[in-house]
């Protein structure tokens, strides 16, 4: 005998059981089974697309043997409006129906069927809920309805149908206007009223809630709607329910509809290539506000410490030519510009390369090439040796034809070097107002011309103090006259160059792990050899041809037995090998890995969640960001609040992490958010400079 839905579970506010189509099944047979969900006046639970926020029912079955579950089938919901957030919703009362499949062979008898449904049920605040619900299954010789077949039968009947003769089509209507597209959406119908498409659920884009009617022809509907992308190309269908009618007598047709181009969508897009920056939608800020943010965050990276020790050369470098030479200052500080300039267009070039083979770019990455780092710690270290006076730069023809040479040296070489390595260093640094004006370059639906003249308004912010300084000579009168005091000063900026390949060095674990410490070895095999050059070639003329093959056997040594035979260098490991990762003090903050998964399961606790997008090539990440979040004020504040932390670790560029910078606005890390514990508000985005005080208000407005 079937025990009709068995035992009811209530959780807070919703009411959940089991219950079967029929109270007798024969093998073979399929019956349709329904978890019926009660909710008190005026709470809700969500769809299988919840929408800007909630999360869908889900059911985890515990069968018997000969017993296996289909797809669940979703009644039509109704769409909850708002200004901010709009969900898709299920009030009062819904069954969500599964088909449960029953092996022909088996015996008649009593079948234990139970299941555990988990939903968030809210009404202005929203709980999670769960219940396990049970009924048996009754095997016998025929098939007989249970009392409850109404219910479920009334239930089928608000499930979405298929309609041969709606003809639906979709396609896009003009171009992209920033990460917005317009999509018509056509079909035949008999009213008009209340026509709608609600969307499935896609990680890559949304299918946004406004619909706006618009014209067709007798016996036709057609709606528009715009698509808001988040990372990817645009999609190629969309699909979800064709909705029409009123909430009374209302009516719905599941759909997949591919996506095609318009003529009109055609002649856009030849009138956006013509001129950029037309018509930007609402909420994508515009082109002009985000170069003045482009601007000004290149100003302030002058004094981050990734710049530091290019800043120690070029104060040096005025020094010594704008008393003596002021024209000839003003000319070195136009290079120095140039420089700079010219290195952000290969940046630009070198993102919109890996934009275009449909790869993911971020700021800074350059920092994830294991080459680059063995290269450019390299040529810091002959730099730093440089300074120290290791070897000499002499100024005439003779000089050592390297790259530490332009480094220190005053003329037009070295300032056009210092313009690279500026650019070089300054990425792997971000500043207030320069990650929202990179997150819009980076944005895939950015034009060229966009990215270009974000990363050159960067360049002008970076370059122009030096310029300025350079054509104003009288700025500089505080500045001592030059002197004996020069040498000493130039070795002194010779230990935050060292910092920098020290620094540098460190990164290099994240790619080789142990195998690192052969970098080192090379390291003091090259200096080694400079210290050869400068003390027997350099300053003793004698047996020069002895000094330079002892010169060119360290380095070779250094090369094949260090970086060749046990560095390896040419073999990084692969993302997948564990290995160095950003470093964070156990005693500290209890930090877990960063997931969407995680924030979801966090939140659907009500628990504020602190997100911390981060990496060990960032320097403001570890000078600034990480201080500041590692405070104990901090960490009391989590504990009180009972807060999850969430360590996302870029070092690597992962795709998972670009694609949330990118829809958080952002280019490269530091990000750092703060998701409230209701899950219907939207995280909270703390600025690049952080403080304790910033971080704990945050937290306090989360448990708002």
């Amino acid at each position: 005998m079937l025990l009709l839905g068995g035992p009811s579970a209530r959780a807070a506010h919703t009411q959940a059981s089991l219950i079967f189509a029929a109270k007798t099944v024969r093998p073979g047979d399929t019956v349709l089974a329904g978890v019926r969900l009660r909710m008190d006046p005026g709470w809700h639970t969500y769809w299988q697309n919840p929408g800007a926020s909630g999360m869908p029912t889900t059911i985890d079955w515990k069968l018997p043997a000969g017993i296996t579950a289909g797809a669940a089938q979703w009644p039509i919901p109704e769409k909850l409006p708002d200004k901010d957030l709009t969900t898709y919703i299920y009030k009062e009362e819904v069954v969500i129906l599964v088909p449960l499949k029953v092996a022909s062979g088996l015996p008649p008898g009593t079948l234990p069927i139970q299941a555990k449904a988990a939903w968030l049920e809210c009404e202005i605040q929203c709980i999670p809920g769960h219940a396990e619900v049970a009924a048996d299954l009754q095997i016998g010789s025929q098939t007989e309805p249970s009392p409850d077949s109404e219910l479920i039968s009334v239930w089928q009947k608000r499930l979405p149908q298929q309609d041969a003769n709606a003809a639906p089509r979709a396609s896009w209507e003009k171009a992209a206007q920033g990460d917005q597209r317009p999509v018509v959406i056509e079909w035949n119908s008999p009213t008009r009223e209340g026509a709608d498409f609600f969307p499935d659920s896609s990680e890559t884009f949304e299918v946004q809630p406004d619909v706006d009617q618009l014209d067709a022809d007798p016996g036709r509907v057609r709606i528009r709607k715009q698509i808001k992308k988040f990372s990817g190309d645009w999609p190629k269908e969309i699909s979800g329910l064709l909705v029409q009618g009123s909430s009374a007598n209302r009516s719905a047709y599941q759909t997949k509809l591919s996506l095609a181009s318009t003529g009109s969508e055609m002649t856009s897009k030849l009138l956006s290539q013509a001129g950029e920056g037309a018509g930007k939608p609402s909420g994508t800020p515009p082109l002009w506000q985000m170069l003045i943010y482009a601007f000004v965050g290149g100003l302030i990276l002058n004094i981050m410490p990734c710049v530091l020790p290019v800043i120690a050369l070029k104060i040096l470098g005025f020094v010594g030519q704008a008393k003596n030479n002021p024209r000839r200052a003003r000319f070195l500080g136009l290079v120095y510009a140039a420089g700079v300039l010219v290195s952000f267009v290969a940046l630009a070039a070198l993102v919109l390369g890996i934009k275009a083979a449909g790869h993911k770019a971020g700021w800074g990455v350059q920092f994830s090439s294991p080459y680059f780092l063995v290269g450019i710690t390299t040529l810091v270290t002959l730099i730093a040796l440089n300074l120290f006076g290791v070897f000499e730069v002499q100024l005439g023809g003779r000089a050592m034809d390297t790259a530490a040479s332009l480094s220190s040296g005053h003329g037009a070489a070295g300032a056009l070097f210092n313009g690279l390595l500026a650019t070089v260093l300054a990425t792997s640094c971000t500043a207030p107002f320069l990650g929202a004006a990179v997150g819009f370059a980076f944005a895939p639906s950015q034009s060229a011309f966009t990215t270009l003249a974000i990363f050159l308004t960067v360049g002008v912010g970076l370059a122009l103090p030096y310029v300025v300084l350079a054509w104003q000579p009288g700025w500089l009168k505080f500045l001592p006259k030059p002197g004996a005091w020069m040498e000493r000063f130039k070795v002194a900026m010779g230990f935050p160059m060292l910092a920098a390949a020290v620094w540098l060095f460190s990164l290099v674990s994240v790619y080789y792990g142990d195998r690192s410490w052969w970098l080192a070895i090379f390291l003091v095999m090259i200096a080694v050899g400079a210290w050869i050059y400068g003390e027997f070639v350099q300053r003793h003329r004698s047996r020069q041809g002895l000094a330079l093959l002892a010169i060119l056997g360290v380095v070779l040594a250094g090369y094949f037995f260090a970086l060749e035979g046990h560095l390896r260098w040419r073999e990084p490991l692969s993302k997948d090998t564990p290995g160095a990762s950003v470093d964070r003090d156990p005693s500290g903050v209890a930090w877990e890995p960063w997931s969407n998964a995680a924030v979801a399961h966090a939140r659907n606790e009500h628990r504020p969640v602190l997100v911390d997008f981060t990496a060990k090539w960032c320097l403001t990440c570890n000078t600034v960001v990480k201080p500041a979040l590692e405070s104990a004020a901090v960490r009391e504040k989590l504990q009180k609040l009972n807060a999850v932390a969430l360590l996302g670790d870029y070092t690597r560029f992962p795709d998972d992490i670009t694609e949330e910078l990118t829809r958080h606005g952002r280019a490269g890390v530091p990000l750092v958010l703060i998701y409230p514990g209701d899950p219907t508000k939207p995280p909270i985005v703390l600025p690049e400079a952080l403080t304790p005080g910033i971080v704990v208000a945050a937290l306090d407005k989360a448990q708002l």
